[in-house]
C-alpha cells in the first residue's frame, strides 16, 4: 500500500506544480507588464527581457502544461518514440526519466529567477524545496520499480 502512496504523492507534487505555473504563466502572457500579479517590470532590469511575456510563456509551457501531460503519462505508460530519444534512463519508462527533468527544469527556473531578480524570497527557497522533493520521491525504490522497463531476454 504504501507503495501506491509514493506514486500519488508524485503525482500530486507534479499536478500542485502544474497549476500553479499554468496560473502564474497565464497570468505574465495576459499581463506583461505584471499587474495581475502585483509584480513590477523593474524586476527584470538585469535580465535580458523588457516584460514578463516571454517568462510567463516558458513557466506556462515548461512548468504548467508539461508537467499535466507528465500525469497522464505516469499513470498511462503510453509508449513515445520521441520521448525516448531524450530519456537518459534507458532502463526505465521516459515517463518517470522526465519526472527528474521536470524537477531540475524547476529548480533551474528559480535560480535563474533569483540570479536575473538579484533576490532571494521565501517562494525561491520553497520551489527549491519542491524540486528536490519531487526527485526524491521519483527516486525512492518502490516508484523506480513501477517504472522499470521489462528486460527481454
Amino acid at each position: 500500500m504504501y507503495k501506491k502512496v509514493f506514486f500519488i504523492t508524485l503525482i500530486v507534487l507534479l499536478g500542485f506544480l502544474s497549476i500553479g505555473a499554468l496560473f502564474g504563466g497565464g497570468a505574465l502572457i495576459i499581463s506583461p507588464d505584471g499587474e495581475l500579479l502585483k509584480m513590477p517590470v523593474s524586476m527584470l532590469e538585469s535580465s535580458p527581457f523588457g516584460n514578463f511575456f516571454i517568462p510567463g510563456l516558458i513557466l506556462f509551457s515548461v512548468l504548467g502544461i508539461a508537467p499535466g501531460i507528465l500525469i497522464y503519462a505516469l499513470i498511462k505508460k503510453p509508449q513515445c518514440k520521441l520521448c525516448e530519444i531524450l530519456n537518459f534512463f534507458k532502463d526505465m519508462h521516459w515517463a518517470w526519466s522526465y519526472c527528474i527533468y521536470i524537477a531540475f527544469a524547476t529548480i533551474i527556473w528559480i535560480l535563474v529567477q533569483i540570479y536575473f531578480i538579484q533576490a532571494v524570497v521565501l517562494a525561491h527557497i520553497f520551489y527549491v524545496i519542491y524540486g528536490l522533493l519531487i526527485i526524491f520521491i521519483a527516486l525512492l525504490p518502490s516508484v523506480r520499480a513501477a517504472f522499470m522497463k521489462e528486460k527481454v531476454s
